[in-house]
């Protein structure tokens, strides 16, 4: 069985044309994510701030109670938030 690290690579860099199908481009997605908090918070949240507030939710989530899911979601999110950080790409 793959270790969290490997399910980690294979939901950000082999499953993406998979989940670009279902949801769309994932940098779109939280670009629209981001424009619809920051409308309803009516402050700016950008992209990174979405981020990392997903990472948060599933930090919070685990606090609460251990699922291998939350730590699998979250080293995904951060390793999609470098992606984008090194990468920059601007919607």
């Amino acid at each position: 069985m793959d270790n969290l690290l490997q399910k980690a690579y294979g939901i950000v860099y082999e499953r993406s044309e998979e989940k670009d199908r279902q949801y769309g481009d994932f940098i779109e997605s939280m670009a629209r994510t981001s424009r619809i908090a920051s409308e309803l918070c009516n402050k700016e949240i950008t992209i990174e701030d979405t981020y990392k507030i997903i990472v948060a939710l599933k930090l919070s989530r685990e606090a609460h109670m251990h699922k291998e899911d939350n730590i699998l979601d979250c080293v995904a999110y951060l390793a999609s938030l470098n992606d984008y950080e090194n990468g920059k790409k601007e919607i």
